[in-house]
């Protein structure tokens, strides 16, 4: 037997990651920059009142859902910052010493028990590969008072109400066009034209608009505005085995298996934390995840129709999966590779055929492989940096401040008094009409507020989901960093340029797909970034996130995917490239 093995293979692999590990070092550590909102905010008596930070979890005043006590709150840092889970056991988690620990009619379910905060210490984790969770940043998140967040909180509340709206209509139905004029209408958008000096270089970056009923809730990267509301990578599917199925079927073949686009479909018209009962015992940590309600009449499947189906899609998918889908589809259509990966020239020529390296295996694998990455750097900006509270806390507080005046919902007065007015009567008029049913599966009789009265109507944001938000903080958004991460490998293998050969919308009802014709072509780096935009701002449609932890976050994750195709391309013997289009329109070649 011949020993084939190079003496100095060991020394040559050590060498190789010392140098990945010295192109890591070489990115450094930014400075990470809050918005100070925790100092900021004072009740009456001087003390913090967290108004503008993520508390949910904590135990909440009864009467105003703020959090109880600021050193409780303290504790809750020292515990993300030591990422001890000794300190985070010794935190209280929702109500203490009171039964029943929740009374809404939703929560007041004996079986009903606590959710935990989810990873607080993994922004401190250390990574062999790609840039450290902590060598990548965001920009302080809008203000409270800011003119951002009035035209972020008047998308949200519009998103809430247009659920079920199905997307190919959006053009024409009436009530886009009005949260358009709406959206259109705040201080936010019109800066697009005129910009303050006043605005910091990142505010300046996000600036939109004006939004139209063919680009409104659509996301602002090259390809966003181009076709049909959705990507194509989220209703067809692939050919499959020996040509078994059409791609308009919407089955996407996984080995010997295939999986079905459809989604679950959500009873429609139907959301949930309208009362105030309900919302304070979700901040006090309820959990009452599962609980929303789906039609038991056909069709009980469809493909993604309505915002409220993209919805169900982002409460469940599998982290990665919308991008490893689209990866099949594109391996499935022939798009090719970059033109500088090799191995593309006919075998008689070339010799080999990618497979391990430069192959389906090898972009099937890494598509995956960036997204714990991408979900460590999150993180560290959610928990350890900004603390950034989430829509359903800011509808409390425009609900609170209008209802009351109190003097410490002040910090809010800006906000709630620069809010369409009419915008807020809808949703008013909405959260009375969904207090008034009677189809929940639960009781209703201890959905009380403050005051003692059955609530009806009041300005809490209508949710997606009887949960809410995930028990982590809004900014950024780990949807959205790990959709930057994995769309931006899929860009870097793949040529941009190529045109998708169809063009799918759902049709009358979503159970079936039309193919239509457009005045553009689709191409894979816009239908990519299109993916991307779609589940990032599907978690917006779902009450739970804001415009501005999409864009930042999926900038994030841009960055990751680039420093570990960097630190992987050292590990190559092959002389290739890789050349994609960033999001902001620049291209990089790696």
């Amino acid at each position: 037997m011949t020993d084939t093995q190079n003496p100095n293979r060991a020394e040559v692999a050590f060498k190789v990651r010392v140098s990945a590990a010295e192109l890591a070092r070489a990115r450094g550590s930014p400075a990470h920059l809050s918005n100070n909102s925790e100092s900021r905010f004072r009740n009456p008596d001087g003390t913090r009142s967290l108004l503008a930070n993520f508390t949910k979890g904590l135990p909440h005043i009864k009467e105003t859902a703020l959090v109880e006590s600021a050193i409780d709150y303290d504790r809750f840092v020292r515990a993300i910052d030591s990422g001890d889970p000794r300190d985070f056991a010794d935190l209280p988690l929702g109500p203490q010493g009171v039964e029943p620990r929740f009374t809404s009619g939703i929560a007041s379910d004996p079986e009903v028990g606590t959710r935990a905060w989810e990873s607080g210490g993994a922004g401190l984790v250390f990574d062999l590969e790609g840039p450290d969770a902590q060598a990548v940043t965001m920009p302080p998140a809008p203000e409270l008072d800011s003119d951002e967040l009035v035209a972020e909180v008047t998308e949200c509340y519009w998103m809430s109400l247009l659920r079920d709206v199905p997307f190919p209509t959006f053009e024409s139905n009436s009530h886009i066009q009005a949260a358009a004029e709406s959206i259109n209408n705040t201080q936010w958008i019109k800066f697009k034209n005129n910009p303050p000096a006043h605005l910091t270089a990142a505010e300046r970056s996000r600036l939109r608009g004006p939004v139209t009923t063919a680009n409104v809730f659509r996301g602002i990267t090259p390809g966003d505005e181009v076709g049909p509301y959705l990507s194509q990578f989220l209703l067809v599917g692939t050919t499959g085995i020996a040509n078994g199925n059409e791609v308009g079927d919407g089955f996407i073949q996984y080995g010997g298996m295939r999986m079905d686009q459809r989604v679950r479909v959500a009873k429609p018209h139907i959301d949930y934390m309208t009362t105030f009962g309900a919302y304070l015992d979700v901040q006090n940590a309820a959990n009452v995840s599962g609980r929303e309600l789906y039609k038991e009449e056909e069709p009980r499947f469809r493909f993604i129709h309505t915002p409220r189906d993209l919805a169900t899609y982002v409460h469940f998918d599998a982290l990665y999966q919308a991008y490893l889908n689209a990866c099949i589809i594109l391996l499935d259509i022939g798009a090719p590779f970059d033109s500088g990966i090799p191995f593309q020239l006919d075998n008689d020529i070339d010799k080999q055929q990618g497979f391990a390296t430069f192959g389906g295996p090898h972009i099937l694998s890494l598509v995956t492989e960036v997204a714990t990455r991408a979900l460590k750097a999150v993180r560290f900006q959610k928990f350890n940096v900004h603390r950034r509270l989430r829509p359903e806390a800011i509808g409390a507080r425009v609900d609170r401040y209008c209802a009351t005046k109190a003097p410490e919902f002040a910090g809010a007065a800006k906000l709630s008094e620069a809010l369409d007015k009419e915008l807020l009567q809808k949703v008013h008029d909405h959260n009375k009409k969904q207090n008034l049913l009677s189809d929940r599966g639960n009781p209703r009789a201890n959905d009380f507020n403050p005051d003692g009265e059955v609530s009806e109507g009041n300005l809490l944001m209508p949710m997606a989901f009887p949960e809410g938000s995930p028990m982590h903080p809004a900014y950024g958004a780990g949807h959205a960093t790990v959709a930057g991460a994995c769309v931006t490998v899929l860009k870097a293998f793949f040529d941009g340029g190529y045109r998708l050969p169809f063009c799918y919308i759902t049709d009358e009802d979503g159970t079936g797909l039309q193919a239509v014709e457009i005045d553009e072509p689709l191409t894979v780096d816009g239908e990519l970034n299109k993916i991307c935009s779609n589940i990032s701002i599907g978690r917006n449609w779902a009450g739970v996130h804001y415009f501005t932890d999409y864009i930042e976050s999926i900038r994030i994750g841009e960055e990751i995917a680039i420093g570990i195709l960097q630190e992987q391309k050292l590990t190559f013997s092959e002389n290739f490239s890789m050349t994609l289009n960033k999001f902001d329109g620049s291209t990089i070649r790696i």
